[in-house]
């Protein structure tokens, strides 16, 4: 079971994501090196790749997230390239679909402190909007401290990683930032006739920098920032050395002022009502999300009893993503599809006026399900969304079907009985055979009709086709 069924949008995203604490030099190699990589195969028209946030204040993204939209060249064009299995034996020779592709860019992008995860550009502004997990599938951890928080992110990332059909699981580090911290040395500050605030001052703005000034450019605004240079404050060695005035005109090196330390700490705090949180993004292949999330959640609470996982209480795991939208739309399905099997059965009684027939016609609705299950099993399809609206207009249609094969056989057995020639079974099923034959005709039509505005969905490969077929 799923929530929707794969929208292939015609373009890719690629969202891997770093550990905390990567350099900006290291986060433009790394963007560079995926692009170059993307961009060689012969599907790919063009690579934008994105790292950290832009320059606007509705894009908090670190430093740690990568975002490169691939735009596809048309299906038409894409080459004919030789298949294989996951043997690696060959299988044939035709043109990747759209899975097969992301699965072989993933093999081709496995660097060292990435994980990968591959989705659609609009699906994933949406999904981001309204949970905020990026990949199919998410995993959110609450909590009070986020050390512990960070350290049964970390086990379950390893046992996730383990169940099948898993492409990649990242839990985020939520200790994972270098912060400097400067311990100021009180009895060495007051020899020289310092306070505190004349110390900071010089870290403030000599190192984190200060803003002196805004210049206007067109309609923006960009604020004029004064630090010292890059090659006098990318190293501790070089910290050290900033030179602190006193009041009496002598400049003292701040190691003699201040210690400096390099510890972890929280890039970002995440929360969700009111207790902090992590997330593990999880990204899955050639499966659907019930039947995976059902084999993690396993995984997951056998790794918890058998201590592998170590969850103290106070501490929840919640599964989050597609799964999510795929419980509240199972919720939903739960009142709905009852409600509209009612409004059939009403609509059916009030035009027959008996409860019998009511029942006759509704007698046929299942076996029409049932073709329709065979249907989906036999073409592959998960259960979701898509099809529960097609199964409930499914069992519409049969109603209708049978309400006028039941209005036929009323009219055939009515004109028999005003003639008088109903005397005996045989005449009685006379009757039937002719007022179901009378109905052939009308319902081919209507059915035929139908089946002609079908035939360019199933038949179509653009976007939204996967969703349309379902």
């Amino acid at each position: 079971s799923e929530f929707m069924p794969p929208l292939y949008e015609g373009d890719l995203l690629y969202m891997p994501t770093t550990l905390p604490g990567i350099s900006i030099t290291k986060a433009k190699e790394l963007l560079q090196q995926t692009d170059r990589i993307i961009k060689s195969f012969p599907e790919v028209r063009h690579v934008f790749g994105k790292i950290g946030r832009a320059e606007t204040a509705t894009d908090p993204a670190p430093l740690s997230m990568i975002e490169t939209t691939i735009m596809l060249n048309p299906e038409e064009q894409w080459p004919v390239v030789t298949i294989t299995n996951m043997q690696g034996e060959v299988v044939g020779k035709r043109k990747r679909t759209p899975d097969e592709l992301v699965e072989v860019l993933n093999a081709a992008v496995q660097l060292p402190g990435l994980t990968n995860a591959w989705t659609m550009p609009i699906k994933t502004r949406i999904d981001m909007l309204s949970t905020g997990i990026k990949t199919p599938i998410g995993i959110k951890i609450s909590g009070s401290d986020l050390s512990v928080l960070q350290r049964i992110g970390e086990e379950v990332e390893a046992v996730v990683k383990r169940v099948p059909h898993t492409l990649s699981a990242y839990a985020e580090r939520v200790v994972g930032g270098n912060y400097v911290n400067f311990k100021i040395k009180r009895d060495e500050i007051s020899r020289y006739g310092l306070s505190v605030g004349d110390v900071q001052d010089v870290i403030a703005t000599a190192i984190g920098g200060m803003n002196v000034a805004t210049t206007v450019e067109g309609l923006e605004r960009y604020p004029i920032n004064l630090r010292y240079p890059r090659e006098l404050r990318d190293n501790l060695e070089a910290i050290q050395d900033t030179l602190v005035p006193t009041p009496m005109g002598q400049h003292i090196p701040l190691r003699q002022l201040a210690e400096l330390e390099v510890e972890k700490g929280a890039p970002g705090i995440k929360s969700e009502n009111s207790r902090p949180n992590t997330w593990i993004y999880v990204d899955i292949r050639n499966t659907d999300v019930g039947n995976y999330v059902q084999a993690a959640q396993r995984a997951v609470n056998e790794a918890i009893q058998s201590g592998a996982i170590r969850l103290p209480p106070g501490y929840n795991i919640l599964w989050s993503g597609q799964y999510e939208y795929m419980l509240r739309a199972q919720k939903r399905l739960v009142t709905v599809i009852p409600i509209t099997l009612l409004i059939i059965v009403l609509i059916i009684y009030f035009n027959t006026k008996s409860a019998v027939e009511t029942f006759i016609v509704l007698l046929a609705v299942p076996f029409s399900l049932v073709g329709a299950i065979w249907l989906i099993w036999l073409l592959g399809y998960n259960m979701s969304v898509a099809v529960w609206v097609g199964i409930i207009a499914l069992a519409g249609l049969d109603a209708e079907t049978g309400v006028v094969m039941l209005l036929y056989l009323n009219v055939a057995f009515k004109k028999w009985k005003d003639e008088g020639r109903l005397t005996t079974a045989e005449d009685l099923r006379e009757a039937i055979y002719y007022g179901a034959v009378q109905r052939v005709r009308p319902k081919a039509m209507t059915v035929s009709v139908i089946l002609a505005g079908l035939i360019p969905i199933l038949w179509s490969h653009g976007t939204g086709a996967d969703v349309m077929k379902r």
